[in-house]
């Protein structure tokens, strides 16, 4: 467990900066997809209802 608590904790260390903005706007980006299906989930989005 000591080992597991460390590895994150170097992981959370050496993603700085810039870094950490990029995985912040990658995970709004995939709750906001993730959002969207779950909003369109049985619509009929086909090409013939456009």
């Amino acid at each position: 467990m000591p080992a597991i608590i460390r590895t994150i904790s170097r992981t959370v260390l050496s993603v700085i900066g810039a870094e950490l903005a990029k995985h912040a706007l990658l995970l709004c980006a995939a709750c906001a997809f993730v959002f969207v299906l779950s909003r369109t989930y049985g619509l009929d989005l086909s090409a013939g209802f456009f």
